[in-house]
């Protein structure tokens, strides 16, 4: 038996719609002048109810349909030059946490508590190791940084989000096997012949 073909575009969709809301459900709040954002929740329950593959493809879905020019990133934004932010590489770091816990998580017959929580360490790695390297790398290559930036600083702008960021991810973790169990129920697989 396969999961319709129909079923995983209508939820990859769905995800990437999740992240254009979640992207600005607060346009208001900022720390040091990056908005503050849901997106590694969506990114998280992507991966752990879609899997390693539909979850990223998800959040590619969501960064192309950004990138051609719908304003569905932070603040309304999009169109090709979100490449040039030093922001965008948290955009890119969602596809690969979506990846990483699909893989500890759906993608498992079993997920046990240590692979729960062992995904949320990684997502939040993986978004702040991705998401920090590139934003140094365009403050110090491209954009315009401030007197003094260096490595230490970058990563030291990251501790404000740190707290919110582990909150988000411990909510989803939590969510995700509510989640898992409705998603199973609502949508029984169908044979493809």
């Amino acid at each position: 038996m396969r999961v319709s073909k129909a079923r995983n575009i209508v939820l990859c969709g769905l995800f990437a719609a999740l992240m254009a809301v979640g992207a600005n459900v607060s346009p208001f709040l900022m720390i040091g002048g990056v908005p503050i954002t849901l997106q590694l929740l969506f990114a998280i329950l992507a991966g752990g109810l879609l899997g390693s593959r539909l979850g990223s493809l998800a959040m590619v879905t969501y960064m192309l349909v950004g990138l051609v020019g719908a304003p569905v990133f932070a603040q309304f934004k999009g169109g090709p030059a979100q490449l040039l932010s030093p922001t965008f590489g948290f955009i890119i770091s969602f596809i690969f946490v979506a990846y990483v816990t699909g893989k500890l998580i759906a993608d498992r017959k079993t997920a046990t508590k240590k692979h729960y929580i062992s995904a949320g360490i990684l997502s939040v790695l993986c978004n702040y190791i991705i998401g920090t390297n590139f934003m140094f790398l365009a403050f110090k290559i491209w954009a315009q940084a401030p007197d003094g930036f260096s490595y230490t600083m970058a990563w030291s702008w990251m501790v404000a989000y740190l707290p919110l960021d582990i909150v988000v991810t411990a909510a989803s973790l939590v969510l995700l096997p509510k989640l898992q169990t409705a998603l199973k129920r609502s949508y029984s697989p169908t044979i493809e012949v």
